[in-house]
C-alpha cells in the first residue's frame, strides 16, 4: 500500500511541476524529470510525432544525459520508419479498442512476460499492454550505445491522436522495469497529455495577446514590448533602431463606401504586404497598431535600408484595390534626430514624420532628420501652431485619446 501512496504522491508531484511551468521547455523538462523520479529511473526524454517531415524529434533530455546528449536538442531526431510501434503498433491497437500502453525494452532484447500474466500472449509474445513486444531494434541499440540497462515507453495521446512519447531509463546492473512499471508510465504519459495540452492553451493565449486578429500581425502590445528592447539594445551598444509608422489611406471612405468587409480585407491584404516587405529586413516587426495605423520596427539593418523598404512598401500599397496608398514616416537612430534614450522619443518623431506625409499627401516616406519639420513637430507642445496633431485639425486631447500612443502609457 506504501508503495501506491508514494507512486499517488508522484502522479500529484507531476501534475503540480507542469502546471507551475511558465514555458513550453520548462513544462517539457518538468514533464520528463517528474516521470523520471516517479519511475526511478536515471534519464528521461520526451519526444513529439512530427508527422509532416515524418520523424521523432526529442523535445528535452533529463536527468544522466549521455555524451553528445542536450538538454534541449536542436536537431535530435529519428526518422519514424524507425520506430514502427508509434505510428503502426500504436494504431493498431486503438483500431482493436484497446489503450495506448507503455511497453519495456532492455539491452538484452525482448522482455519474456510475467509469470503469471493473465495478458501475456499475441502473435509478436507482448500482452495486452504491450509489455515486453520487444518491438523496436532501435531502441535496444541505442540502450547498449549509451550505456544504459532498460527502458519503458509511454505514448503520448493529445486529442485523441498520438503526440510522441515518454521515455524512462535505467542504467545497466539496475532492475529491470516490471508489469507495473509499464502500467505506471501509462498513467504517467496521460498525465504529461494532460499538461501539455494546458501548456498549449496558455501558449496560443499568450500568442492572442500579441497578435492582431484580423491581419496575423503583431499588436500595439507586442511592439511595446519590443521597441523598450530595442532601445535599450542602442544605448547600450548604439545598434540602429528605425521605426516605420503606416496611416492606410481612405479606410474609411472605403469602408462607408463598400462596406466594413471590403475595408477588412483592404486592412488584411496591407497587412500581407508589410510582412512581405519587412521580411527585407532580418529581424523587424510588423505590426498593426489599431484602426488604419500600421508599423514595422527594425534592429540593426541601417537607416538607408529601412527607407528603402519603405519605399517599396508605399509603392505596393498604391497599388492595391480600393486603397490609396499609405501614408509613411520613418525615425531612425542611424539618422541625425538627436539622442534617443526611450521608445516614447523614437515613436513620437516617426509619427510627426507620418503626420507629415499625410498632410503632404506625400507618395514616399518622409523621413525625420531629414526634413526639416518634422522635429519641430514632434517637440511642439500640444495646442501650439506647430503641433503635429492640427495637421488633421483634430483637437490634441481626443487625438491623443482615441489614438493611444506608447508615448501616453
Amino acid at each position: 500500500m506504501g508503495g501506491d501512496d508514494a507512486r499517488l504522491r508522484a502522479v500529484v508531484s507531476l501534475a503540480q511541476a507542469m502546471a507551475a511551468a511558465h514555458t513550453p521547455r520548462g513544462c517539457w523538462r518538468a514533464a520528463a524529470l517528474g516521470a523520471c523520479q516517479a519511475l526511478g529511473g536515471s534519464f528521461a526524454a520526451l519526444s513529439v510525432w512530427e508527422r509532416g517531415p515524418g520523424r521523432l524529434r526529442v523535445l528535452v533530455n533529463a536527468g544522466e544525459r549521455a555524451e553528445g546528449e542536450e538538454e534541449f536538442p536542436d536537431d535530435e531526431t529519428y526518422p519514424v520508419h524507425q520506430f514502427p510501434e508509434i505510428t503502426e503498433f500504436l494504431h493498431e491497437r486503438w483500431a482493436g479498442g484497446g489503450e495506448p500502453d507503455a511497453w519495456v525494452e532492455t539491452a538484452e532484447g525482448p522482455v519474456e512476460p510475467e509469470p503469471g500474466d493473465a495478458d501475456a500472449g499475441g502473435a509478436d509474445g507482448a500482452g495486452a499492454h504491450g509489455y515486453g513486444h520487444g518491438y523496436c531494434h532501435q531502441r535496444v541499440a541505442a540502450l547498449r550505445r549509451r550505456g544504459r540497462g532498460c527502458c519503458v515507453v509511454a505514448p503520448i495521446v493529445l486529442h485523441g491522436r498520438a503526440w510522441g512519447e515518454l521515455y524512462v531509463a535505467r542504467p545497466v546492473g539496475e532492475p529491470v522495469f516490471g508489469r507495473r512499471d509499464a502500467d505506471f508510465a501509462t498513467v504517467l504519459a496521460a498525465v504529461v497529455a494532460a499538461g501539455i495540452s494546458q501548456t498549449e492553451r496558455l501558449e496560443e493565449v499568450r500568442k492572442l495577446a500579441f497578435t492582431d486578429p484580423l491581419t496575423g500581425l503583431a499588436n500595439r502590445r507586442a511592439v511595446d514590448m519590443r521597441l523598450d528592447e530595442a532601445v535599450e539594445r542602442h544605448r547600450a551598444d548604439g545598434a540602429v533602431v528605425s521605426l516605420a509608422v503606416c496611416d492606410l489611406n481612405g479606410l474609411k471612405w472605403v469602408n462607408d463606401t463598400h462596406g466594413h468587409a471590403v475595408g477588412d480585407r483592404l486592412l488584411e491584404r496591407f497587412g500581407s504586404v508589410l510582412s512581405r516587405c519587412g521580411a527585407m529586413l532580418p529581424g523587424a516587426l510588423a505590426a498593426r497598431l489599431g484602426g488604419d495605423e500600421f508599423c514595422l520596427l527594425a534592429l540593426g539593418p541601417g537607416a538607408d535600408e529601412v527607407v528603402a523598404v519603405a519605399t517599396e512598401l508605399c509603392e505596393r500599397a498604391a497599388e492595391l484595390e480600393f486603397g490609396n496608398g499609405v501614408a509613411c514616416g520613418i525615425a531612425s537612430t542611424g539618422d541625425p534626430i538627436g539622442p534617443v534614450v526611450t521608445a516614447r522619443r523614437l515613436f513620437r518623431l516617426a509619427d510627426a514624420a507620418q503626420y507629415r506625409a499625410k498632410a503632404a499627401r506625400s507618395t514616399t516616406p518622409v523621413v525625420a532628420g531629414r526634413d526639416g519639420e518634422v522635429i519641430r513637430l514632434a517637440d511642439s507642445p500640444p495646442g501650439s501652431a506647430h503641433d503635429r496633431r492640427r495637421l488633421r485639425g483634430a483637437v490634441p486631447e481626443a487625438t491623443d485619446e482615441v489614438r493611444g500612443h506608447p508615448e501616453d502609457h
